[in-house]
């Protein structure tokens, strides 16, 4: 017996600015969504869904949820431009992977961690980023961390 993930909820501290940067920055789509006793959106990721609650807190400080992103470099500028990229929780804002895949660290509207993943690093031009790091450069990936992918394919 197998679970697959059916979706990951959120806090919102402003339902309308988070679900315009979900919507408008990161291309999820809205879905019809029940009538709680607070407000709720509920979105679609691909086929997960991403639901936000408009509800008072912090959100945790390294938790997090990941998204893949067909674009690297417009997502890249437009976090970058909005000033969005999270360079402390994890030491840096991004880190090539070993399978050639990238991720990348921003910040929501409430403060939620949003990992973005996009898996071909060699189409980033590197000169462009100066945030790019190799995770290998910084901690030897030997054994089965060298064949460690995003991409997990049932």
């Amino acid at each position: 017996m197998g679970s697959v993930l059916n979706h990951v909820s959120v806090v919102a501290h402003d339902l309308e600015t988070s679900r315009r940067f979900y919507v408008d920055e990161l291309g999820l789509v809205p879905l019809p969504t029940p009538n709680f006793a607070f407000p709720v959106v509920w979105l679609a990721a691909g086929n997960c869904q991403i639901h936000l609650f408009e509800r008072p807190g912090e959100p945790p400080s390294h938790a997090h949820f990941g998204l893949e992103i067909s674009e690297f470099m417009p997502v890249y500028r437009r976090m970058k431009e909005l000033g969005l990229l999270d360079h402390d929780t994890f030491g840096n804002a991004m880190y090539e992977l070993p399978d050639g895949g990238i991720q990348m660290y921003v910040r929501d509207p409430a403060g939620n961690l949003v990992e973005l993943d996009h898996p071909d690093a060699s189409s980033i031009p590197q000169g462009e980023v100066p945030e790019y790091m190799r995770l290998a450069d910084l901690r030897p990936q030997e054994g089965s961390a060298r064949s460690a992918t995003l991409w997990h394919v049932q």
